[in-house]
């Protein structure tokens, strides 16, 4: 145990996108050893995509669409991987119609047979609105640009099942992340940047972490390895709560469920995600084969049931939620030698790109603390 213990310089703890990222950069540049490990039997996170027994590449944990602004997050993760070209567009299941979400033009020309403008659209929302004097709640962000009646068609069914919530109990930000708009433009982002990973997620992050200094540990607790003291730091990215015992009790967390099917048919929907606000116990249902480009007899679908117990994937944003992981935070902040990143270990939803651009501040942060050469300080 003693030579193992002197073996690494750091631990990671997660195989995500931060700890993947953070284990490349620390062998790459500072040249150390590191040891990353991953409860799962797999490295990728939630972005772990496979091929499934008809041979149909997909993704275990749901869609992952890469997009970004960022000109140097770009082209970091570009040293691990060739593009493909995807735009995503997603449609939702309304009044029998599938229609463009986020809401924009055709989206209500469509559902009230109209024929508006965008200028006339405009006027159209403004007529609807309802004035909110201090939007705090998803359902103010919602019901103060569009009115109430496209609110309960296409974002109040969705978030109750998403959030286990109504959105008047939600911060604003849930329903701030979807835009309006008056245009036809149907795509879900807009970003410079929107790819695929051209062989899938899971053989990008084996490019990460391919350096023989990087010894990745898989179906492996932190648990089982905390004996173990790296001579440099510790890299936690799991839920920060689990890392201080739960403390102050657990942040809330939504959970998902996912029924995979492999379908006897090439194609089983227009676009790669379909929403379903009004109706089902799913939320939505998403194939594959329209994000990755393959060709395929078969195809591969995924259904998506938000709940309350299993893995956790979404923080849950409401006041007393954010108040609490402050007191984890402080904790956070005042332990030495460790550094927490990440969705779980920062408690936010962030997009793929921010964790990476994450994962690089922490980076910079560390080798302006820890010179290769120096004793590792006290954070």
């Amino acid at each position: 145990m003693a030579d193992e213990r002197a073996t690494y310089d750091w631990l990671i703890v997660g195989a995500g996108f931060a700890g993947s990222v953070l284990a490349e950069r620390i062998a790459a540049e500072r040249g150390e050893r590191v040891l990353i490990v991953d409860r799962r039997d797999h490295i990728g996170g939630n972005a772990y995509d496979q091929y499934d027994a008809a041979g149909v590449l997909m993704h275990r944990y749901g869609p992952h669409i890469f997009h970004t602004n960022a000109q140097a997050i770009f082209d970091y993760l570009s040293r691990f991987t060739a593009w493909r070209p995807y735009e995503h567009r997603v449609r939702a299941q309304v009044d029998g119609q599938l229609l463009p979400i986020p809401i924009n033009l055709d989206t209500i020309n469509r559902l009230y047979g109209l024929s508006l403008t965008s200028e006339e659209l405009e006027a159209w929302f403004a007529a609807r609105a309802e004035p909110v004097e201090e939007i705090r709640t998803s359902e103010d962000v919602v019901v103060s640009r569009v009115g109430r009646e496209l609110y309960e068609k296409f974002f109040r069914g969705y978030t109750r099942k998403q959030w286990g919530l109504d959105p008047s109990e939600l911060d604003r930000a849930v329903t701030a992340r979807v835009p309006t708009r008056t245009d036809r433009d149907d795509r879900y982002f807009t970003d410079q940047f929107q790819v695929m990973p051209d062989a899938g997620y899971t053989a990008m992050f084996h490019r990460l972490l391919a350096s023989p200094l990087i010894e990745a540990r898989l179906g492996t607790d932190f648990a089982d390895i905390r004996h173990l003291k790296p001579r440099r730091g510790l890299i936690w990215t799991g839920q920060v709560d689990e890392f201080f015992d739960f403390r102050f009790g657990r942040l809330p967390y939504r959970s998902l469920r996912f029924d995979h099917v492999t379908l006897d048919q090439p194609q089983f929907q227009p676009v790669a995600v379909v929403n379903y606000p009004m109706s089902e116990a799913y939320t939505r249902i998403t194939e594959y084969k329209h994000l990755t480009g393959q060709e395929h007899s078969k195809t591969t679908v995924t259904y998506e049931y938000p709940t309350a117990e299993g893995d956790p994937y979404y923080p849950v944003p409401r006041p007393e939620n954010e108040a609490l992981y402050k007191r984890y935070e402080a904790l956070a902040l005042a332990t030495p030698d460790v550094w927490f990143v990440g969705r779980l270990a920062t408690y936010r939803y962030y997009n793929m790109d921010q964790v990476v651009g994450q994962a690089l501040a922490t980076f910079r942060r560390i080798q302006s603390a820890l010179p290769a050469a120096e004793a590792t300080p006290a954070k």
